[in-house]
């Protein structure tokens, strides 16, 4: 448990900034009215649009505290505090079948734009998974960089896995194939795949995605395809329009949110998953293998909304 307790904590320091941002705010407007009015109501959506929730979560959560206040009966602002944090905990709880994939011979796409934090991402997901005894091979299917494929390659060395890599400029659905191959004929647990992080257009994207889909699809049937999006957690809106993006070419079923160790915006959290429909699964603070971990509903949102001294 100590590795758990050690990422809570530092969870809790990485999300100063957006604590102070938020709950510094709620904690005035829970102690400052009297009564529970349209301006208390007012007041508080303006303080968790600020903290970029986002304006539709927003309103979705405060429509959700307006219903259960009637329904409880509750008259004192204060007494909306806990309510306020059950209901945000609520929305964003993740089901026991998100992490299916470590249970079944499966493949994981990892898309996102460049610059998020993906490969290291999956350096970061293959440490964990070779450590509990899973045979974990990697794909650089990000073919467009040479830096890609070297700093995958490191990692790979690092967690101590295999890698399947060719050169720059090679067609990364090829990449994907000899991929499935090896894993196949290693019996390999669980296939991660690195994609590359910008084409430049739209179009593009969604004929390389499903290019490598297709590959999968039919050379690795019997695997269980998981595709996880990496969205840094520092660009706050600009993540969600990110994501909005990809969701557009290609299914999603979890998000990677990095980088929420000192940022102002880590309510981009409760956002995303509201409004994409699709569960953040891991959450990133820093560099360290350990500091990739499941998200976590309760401490994460506790984490936001522990109170400020």
């Amino acid at each position: 448990m100590g590795e758990k307790k050690g990422f809570f904590s530092r969870l809790v320091s990485g999300l100063t900034k957006t604590r102070q941002n938020i709950a510094s705010g709620l904690d005035a407007i829970f102690s400052g009215f009297s009564k529970i009015d349209d301006d208390f109501y007012e007041e508080l959506e303006e303080i968790l649009i600020m903290g970029d929730l986002g304006v539709d979560t927003t309103m979705n959560i405060i429509e959700n505290l307006q219903e259960r206040v009637k329904e409880e009966k509750i008259k004192e602002p204060v007494e909306c505090r806990q309510l306020l944090i059950d209901i945000i905990k609520e929305q964003m709880a993740v089901d026991e079948t998100a992490y299916e994939y470590e249970n079944r011979t499966s493949v994981v796409l990892v898309i996102g734009v460049n610059g998020v934090g993906k490969t290291t991402t999956i350096g970061k997901l293959a440490a964990q998974l070779k450590a509990q005894n899973k045979k974990v091979i990697m794909a650089a299917a990000d073919t467009f960089r040479a830096a890609a494929i070297e700093q995958l390659t490191e990692w790979s060395h690092r967690a101590g896995v295999d890698i399947i890599a060719q050169q720059e400029g090679s067609d990364p659905a090829a990449v994907v194939y000899d991929a499935c191959q090896a894993a196949k004929s290693r019996h390999a647990d669980v296939l991660l795949c690195d994609t590359a992080g910008r084409l430049h257009n739209k179009k593009n994207l969604m004929n390389e995605l499903s290019k490598i889909r297709r590959v999968i699809e039919r050379e690795f049937p019997e695997a269980y395809l998981e595709t996880l999006i990496v969205l840094d957690g520092t660009t706050g809106q600009n993540a969600l329009v990110q994501a909005r993006q990809f969701k557009e070419v290609t299914d999603i079923s979890g998000i990677v949110l990095t980088k929420l160790d000192g940022t102002a915006k880590g309510g981009i959290a409760i956002a995303i998953q509201a409004e994409m429909g699709i569960p953040v699964k891991y959450i990133g603070i820093g560099e360290h293998i350990e500091d990739l971990q499941k998200f976590d509903s309760d401490s994460f949102v506790d984490a936001l909304f522990e109170k400020t001294e």
